[in-house]
Formats: C-alpha cells, structure tokens, sequence
C-alpha cells in the first residue's frame, strides 16, 4: 500500500503544475503577462522532473535485466531437471519392459522397505 501511495506521490510531484495545454498561468498573471523569472522557474522545475524520469527509467531497466537473468537461469534449471527426469523415466521402462522375475521383485522389496523405514520414521 506504501508503494502505491509513494507511486501518487511522485506522480503528482512530477505532474504537478502542468496541464494539457502546458504551464499553468497563475491567477494574478495573464498568459501574456509571465515574465523571464516566471520561465526560468518553470524550466528549471521541468529539468528537475527529466531528471526524475530518468532516474526511474533506469531503474526500471536495471530491475528488467536482473529479472530477465533470473528468468533465465530458471529456464536453464528447468531444462536440466527436465533432462535428469526424462533419464530417470527411462530407467523404470526399461526395468518394467523386461521380463526378468528377479529385477521385478528385487524392484518390489525396494518398495516395500522404503516404505517400512518411512513409515518407522515417522512414527
């Protein structure tokens, strides 16, 4: 909820004092009135608001690559995993596709005292 506030508060900062049709004339100043300390002011606020927005566009960059990094290293992390799985996978086909009585209940009493320890375990 503070990010959202922060959010508004740099939002009407940096927008503060502009409107559609540009700088807001001030109440006792016609438009054609304004005079060279009134356009100095006003540039200056406007420099300070560039500045601003540069600073956030570059930090929104800068959190745009970590996060493009990262989302790399997951993929790459998610591929390896993939290929490990897939071997894994492969191996059980192949223990279930044979016929051989000896491997199958060598694979079944695994089971069974796998699941024995566990279940002592948590007991």
């Amino acid at each position: 909820m503070n990010a959202r506030r922060d959010y508004r508060n740099n939002r009407s900062a940096l927008f503060d004092g502009i409107e559609e049709g540009g700088i807001r004339a001030s109440s006792s100043y016609s438009s054609h009135e304004i005079d060279e300390h009134d356009n100095e002011r006003a540039i200056d606020g406007l420099q300070d608001r560039v500045i601003l927005l540069k600073r956030l566009s570059g930090d929104i960059n800068e959190e745009v690559d970590s996060h493009n990094r990262m989302l790399d290293r997951m993929g790459n992390d998610m591929d390896s995993s993939r290929g490990v799985l897939s071997g894994t996978m492969d191996r059980f086909k192949m223990v279930f596709e044979t016929k051989s009585s000896r491997r199958m209940l060598t694979l079944v009493a695994s089971f069974v005292v796998v699941f024995l320890v566990i279940y002592y375990l948590t007991r």
